[in-house]
């Protein structure tokens, strides 16, 4: 079971690591929301490409209104939600093993 242990504490740093990434990506495509950026910039398009599927959901369910767009604020609300909670559990079943 120590192999176990260790692999799920493993998957757990892993998936914390890939869900901070990704708040990043969330936050620097809202600051970029907020200017004009060049559509034509690789990293403008990489954010854009990289938060799009993610923002379009949650904006089928409440869409911008009066121009303030909420859905990066429920993305990285829900994004920390599930990092607590797959992260924390994975921790302790993984601390149970070993």
């Amino acid at each position: 079971m120590f192999i176990l242990g260790n692999f799920l504490m493993a998957l757990a740093n892993l998936i914390h690591l890939v869900l901070s990434a990704y708040i990043w990506i969330v936050v620097g495509r809202a600051i970029i929301s907020w200017v004009n950026p060049d559509p034509y910039n690789p990293i403008v398009r990489f954010l854009i490409q990289a938060t799009d599927p993610l923002l379009e959901k949650i904006r089928r369910y409440i869409p911008p209104m009066g121009g303030l767009d909420l859905s990066p604020i429920i993305l990285i609300f829900a994004l920390v939600f599930l990092q607590s909670f797959i992260v924390n559990n994975l921790m302790d079943i993984g601390r149970r093993l070993l």
